[in-house]
């Protein structure tokens, strides 16, 4: 008797073929798509009736940069998608890796799940990937004026610019940043009768 978890890793061995490598750790199924493969494999995983993968729970950006103390000689940017079975009870993780460091692109999959819009906007806005044919693609956590990814691993801790209110002017500007540099390092003084 075969369990859960290798039924579904028969039917996407069926459904998918060689498009996808998979991987299964801690009882947990890990697909890892191309990008040029990633929309036909989503589009798969929704309409094929022996997966029927009819739910998208998120979706999240990952920056691989100075991953594993800089082993990692992949590409740096990712997508990752956790979708959900109702009809069978089945979840997996799709994982699709932007072809181009410097313009990290995959297509959007709002067309075959809705709501992936919202995580799409997440994944543009800290981590720089865009998603080809998304209707709206603009931050969203971000301000509209904010430059850079603050996810990346490559932003600076600090930012670039910083905004206050000025009175004078009555509005909000932006200036560069003007944190010093600090010690984290906490400094505990005892008074010499302390704990007697």
């Amino acid at each position: 008797m075969t369990t859960h978890l290798e039924q579904l890793q028969t039917a996407l061995g069926t459904a998918l073929g060689d498009r996808v490598s998979t991987v299964v750790a801690l009882g947990e199924i890990t697909l890892t798509v191309k990008a040029a493969d990633y929309y036909a494999v989503m589009q798969t995983l929704r309409d094929d009736a022996t997966l029927g993968f009819d739910t998208a729970i998120d979706l999240c950006g990952i920056d691989y940069l100075n991953y594993g103390d800089g082993a990692w000689d992949g590409q740096r940017f990712a997508a990752v998608t956790h979708l959900l079975s109702v009809k069978h009870n089945w979840r997996v993780r799709v994982r699709a890796f932007c072809a181009d460091d410097e313009m990290p692109l995959l297509p959007s999959l709002t067309p075959l799940w809705r709501s992936l819009n919202w995580y799409e906007r997440e994944a543009f806005d800290m981590f720089g990937i865009l998603f080809e044919n998304h209707n709206d693609l603009r931050r969203i956590l971000t301000d509209y004026g904010f430059i850079g990814h603050p996810f990346r691993k490559d932003f600076p801790v600090s930012g670039y610019v910083e905004m206050t209110y000025d009175a004078e002017q009555k509005r909000v500007v932006y200036q560069p940043v003007t944190i010093e540099p600090r010690e984290n390092v906490p400094r505990v003084i005892r008074e010499e009768t302390y704990g007697k």
